[in-house]
């Protein structure tokens, strides 16, 4: 009895030992918060040693308190955020570059430029409505096809969409905009569309969770989202506009500065691993590493053709100036923070 309690006692030892060994990083992420779980438990399948501890939120928040805390940083890491959000901390000198283990497997859209990269992409997320086939009917309203139909008076007060100032979704539709339609156009095709809007959500996902139950007939969303609540049941039709989809780039990267900079670099490594390319296909179409991902229930077979060609380094340029112009036009819709 006493070699059973000597042996329990090492073993509890050990474990607490071990627990204090265990190397604990602040990651940043725009993340579904749906997801945090399962992204952390199958990295820690492979590196049990490092404890992520998540701060989420929504993307322009998450951005806006990086930036606050340029010059006392508290992140670690940056994983699962927008590309532009990334390249805007890398023109802020915030990011220690990497080269992580793998990189030459990535497709060269979802990476810095630089020999030595500030950041790396995973995957991407693609715009998409999402309409309530039941209050669509009961409302009398056609399915939309285009952006350019979400502006016809038939639409007034049934559309919800993302605020772009807290929202990486909103601000990927309103950068997809001008680039597709230039800068005049699309200005007055926002100006249309804001004369349907009923309101402006501070999340991405939101005005799809909206669709999904009644609250609204059609959200201005994104893919992932609407397909995960169509596979639930949700009376949702996905509808991807004909004149082309805005997406963004998921990303990572080290902050500079962090004390924990191997296990930074090992987080980085295996959020480009096949490995992981594999967990975000589950949900997202596209990912970063060509050849990996099969189609997903619920999008469109042609993803990537339906995408536009985003300059990402025009938008994170861009970024401060397009969103004081929308916020200046359109935030007396926006939802109370």
């Amino acid at each position: 009895m006493k070699k059973l309690k000597h042996a329990l006692a090492l073993a509890l030892c050990a474990s607490a030992m071990g627990a204090q060994a265990q190397t604990e990083l602040t990651v940043y992420t725009a993340l579904e918060a749906d997801d945090l779980k399962k992204y952390a438990q199958r990295f820690n399948e492979d590196h049990p040693d490092i404890k992520i501890n998540w701060v989420r939120d929504s993307t322009g928040i998450v951005t806006a308190r990086l930036l606050a805390e340029k010059e006392n940083p508290q992140a670690d890491v940056v994983w699962a955020l927008a590309g532009t959000s990334l390249l805007m901390l890398k023109n802020e000198d915030m990011l220690e570059p990497y080269a992580p283990e793998g990189l030459d497997q990535l497709s060269p859209k979802f990476r810095d430029r630089d020999e030595e990269p500030a950041w790396v992409g995973t995957n991407a997320w693609m715009g998409a409505l999402c309409v309530n086939t039941i209050e669509a009917e009961k409302e009398g309203l056609p399915m939309p096809t285009s952006w350019e139909d979400l502006t016809k008076p038939v639409y007034k007060g049934h559309v919800v969409m993302p605020n772009p100032n807290s929202s990486g979704t909103g601000f990927l539709d309103v950068s997809a905009w001008l680039q597709m339609m230039g800068e005049d156009n699309a200005w007055n095709y926002m100006d249309g569309l804001h004369k349907n809007i009923s309101r402006y959500t501070h999340s991405g996902s939101k005005p799809c969770k909206m669709a999904a139950s009644g609250e609204t007939a059609i959200g201005v969303s994104f893919a992932f989202r609407g397909a995960r609540l169509k596979e639930q049941g949700a009376p949702l039709e996905m509808v991807f506009p004909k004149e082309g989809l805005g997406w963004e780039v998921e990303a990572a990267g080290i902050m500079k500065g962090t004390d924990k900079l191997e296990a930074a670099q090992t987080l980085v490594d295996w959020a480009i691993s096949r490995k992981a390319m594999e967990m975000y296909n589950e949900g997202f179409a596209i990912v970063a590493m060509p050849g990996v991902a099969k189609p997903v229930k619920h999008f469109p077979a042609n993803a990537e053709e339906l995408i536009i060609d985003n300059d990402f380094a025009w938008a994170a340029e861009n970024r401060e100036a397009i969103l004081a112009e929308w916020q200046r036009r359109y935030d007396g819709k926006s939802e109370a923070k």
